[in-house]
């Protein structure tokens, strides 16, 4: 079954965290800037500077303590012998969202309609690949 916010994951592209840091002097709103293979850029911004702080650290290596949050969904996934293989981030009305890939031994299962600040601190956490909704890009650049 295809999701409106998936398609067939043709209208994804590859990202890489290029910088994570803050908006305001304070460290209150983070930013990350998420950029392509191709150099392409998309700055994503209005999520909490906690939530930046957490991924600078797990991007540096710092993996020893991780939030609460975070972790309900590590121990539930090795409960259920589940793997976090991706995170989609796309669009939702003014908001950013992102779905979380998970795959077992059988079968795939996908948590819909997530933070996306939170899901790339998943992703970073894990090394796992930040997949990003095309149009995005596009709308960065002409943004310019």
């Amino acid at each position: 079954m295809t999701y409106p916010d998936e398609g067939d994951g043709k209208d994804y592209i590859l990202a890489k965290i290029s910088h994570v840091g803050f908006v305001d002097p304070y460290g209150v709103e983070g930013v990350v800037v998420l950029k392509t293979d191709e150099g392409k850029e998309f700055p994503m911004r209005a999520f909490s500077g906690e939530v930046a702080r957490h991924i600078a650290r797990f991007q540096q290596g710092d993996k020893g303590s991780i939030p609460t949050i975070y972790n309900l969904v590590e121990e539930i996934a090795e409960m259920t012998e589940l793997l976090l293989i991706e995170v989609r981030v796309y669009q939702s009305g003014s908001v950013l969202r992102a779905n979380l890939h998970f795959r077992s031994r059988e079968s795939e299962l996908v948590l819909r309609n997530y933070r996306a600040s939170d899901c790339i601190a998943l992703a970073a956490f894990y090394d796992i690949p930040i997949l990003v909704r095309k149009n995005l890009f596009e709308e960065a650049v002409q943004e310019k």
